[in-house]
């Protein structure tokens, strides 16, 4: 053991390290009546650490034992020793900044002494001291570490967000039913304080039924419905006019109704609204319309959401339509339509029916009830059968226009009897005085019976695009 004088050494000046070099020092006290000695080795200091705070200096010495130690607080003696060896000391307490420390453990000819080195100081330590002492290093307490779990990890008894709906947290005693649909029905539930609901009345049940039918959803793209005729003055463009009211009063989607007439058409007239633009327009600006705001310039919309493209008003200009060019609007159409009804012009012939025709989804046609007007429309479902089209016949829709008042001498079930043998359906639109002037039609204003014909034909037209399209259940 190597003696050191304190208060003569030249490193030591008033408490204050003066070198640099490893320092040695050994401590002794006495402890209950017995003498401790402690040897604690310094390491040496390095200029690029001399203006290094406290903290970065991170040491420890103690002198250990073999066997653990329950506590930690200031060195005291632990067990006497014989004479002339050293008592064992229990350590003091190491700070937290040199839990991760370096331990070194040396043995020497006074007994084992213990030097706390950072990682830092082990790295400026030479090579020689590195070899010559063994390296003991402390390890934290191992902690869990964090980590996502799968779902079918949690435990059984855990809930997931889906399982709480309605059905099971709403307390359906309390929750007001709605109103009934009917007169009596809510004057009963009114008169009861809402305790007695009688259900909607049978009118209302089969109206709702019927919305439900005709909103069904449409899939596989655009729908075109053209609506044909060999005669004018039967009532096709009234027919457009109406189914497309229908369908758009009652669907979310987007329906349009194109006047395709060579000559002049008056499909924008029944609405009584117009946007000043034709399809003759729309053809010419197709190429400039990016959105459907750009669209909804050219068309006009009525209270039903109908929206309607009218044709041209010049005759001599509607002529140079032709079927390239309802090619051009029906592609435009189909973008942002789910249903595109097309009036046709009178005739089967003319230069956009071939367009029309091969385009067509559905085919409504429309006939008089009188003798004549019957036998041409008969006539218009053989035509198309012998041209490639027998089966859109055996899907097409049949309209019985009453345009005049009064009684018919023909008989319609006769008339129904007929064309149901070659169509899938038969709907007879009754007189309507509304209709008849020839001006805007309000959908609203219509005789009850009139909007529940044109109602009956929209769902059957819904069910044969479903069903064409395999979406009819």
């Amino acid at each position: 053991m190597r003696d050191h004088d304190n208060e003569t050494s030249d490193d030591v000046d008033n408490g204050v390290l003066a070198g640099t070099d490893r320092l040695e020092t050994t401590g002794i006290g006495i402890v209950d009546g017995s003498t401790a000695q402690v040897e604690v080795v310094l390491p040496a200091l390095h200029d690029d650490d001399a203006d290094d705070d406290v903290d970065d200096v991170d040491f420890a010495a103690t002198a250990v034992t073999a066997e653990p130690i329950e506590d930690a607080g200031s060195p005291e003696l632990i067990e006497d020793a014989p004479v002339g060896e050293l008592p064992v000391v229990r350590p003091a307490p190491v700070p937290n900044d040199v839990v991760d420390a370096d331990v070194m453990v040396e043995t020497t000819p006074t007994g084992t002494v213990v030097t706390g080195q950072t990682r830092r100081e082990m790295h400026h330590a030479s090579g020689a001291d590195k070899h010559a002492l063994e390296r003991v290093r402390t390890a934290r307490a191992e902690e869990e570490p964090l980590a996502s779990r799968r779902l079918d990890q949690l435990g059984a008894d855990r809930e997931t967000a889906d399982l709480l709906t309605a059905d099971r947290l709403l307390d359906r005693s309390r929750v007001a039913s709605a109103e009934p649909d009917g007169p009596w029905q809510r004057f009963v539930y009114a008169a009861t304080a809402r305790r007695v609901n009688l259900g909607d009345s049978k009118s209302s049940r089969a109206r709702k039924e019927l919305d439900r039918r005709i909103a069904a959803p449409l899939h596989g793209g655009a729908k075109f419905v053209p609506v044909l005729s060999r005669k004018g003055g039967v009532g096709k463009t009234s027919v457009t006019t109406l189914l497309g009211m229908a369908l758009a009063d009652a669907r979310e989607d987007r329906v349009i109704a194109v006047d395709a007439n060579p000559d002049r058409g008056t499909l924008a007239e029944r609405i009584g609204r117009t946007s000043g633009k034709t399809v003759r327009d729309l053809v010419r600006m197709r190429g400039a319309i990016t959105g459907f705001n750009d669209l909804s310039a050219v068309v006009a919309r009525d209270e039903t959401r109908l929206d309607v493209l009218a044709s041209d008003a010049d005759p001599h200009l509607s002529e140079a339509f032709s079927d390239r060019d309802y090619h051009d609007v029906a592609a435009v159409a189909a973008h942002y339509y789910s249903i595109v009804l097309t009036d046709t012009g009178t005739g089967i012939v003319h230069s956009v029916m071939d367009a029309t025709l091969e385009l067509a989804d559905q085919l409504i046609i429309v006939a008089g009830r009188s003798i004549d007007e019957a036998r041409l429309a008969s006539e218009t479902l053989t035509w198309l059968e012998t041209n490639g089209f027998a089966d859109q016949v055996r899907s097409a829709v049949v309209v019985l226009n009453t345009s005049r008042p009064g009684a018919s001498l023909v008989k319609p079930a006769e008339l129904e009897s007929h064309f149901r043998s070659r169509v899938r359906a038969v709907v007879t639109l009754p007189y309507d005085s509304h209709i008849a002037t020839g001006g805007p039609v309000t959908f609203r204003e219509l005789d009850p019976q009139t909007r529940l014909a044109a109602r009956e034909l929209a769902a059957l037209v819904v069910e044969g695009l479903r069903a064409g399209s395999g979406g009819l259940a």
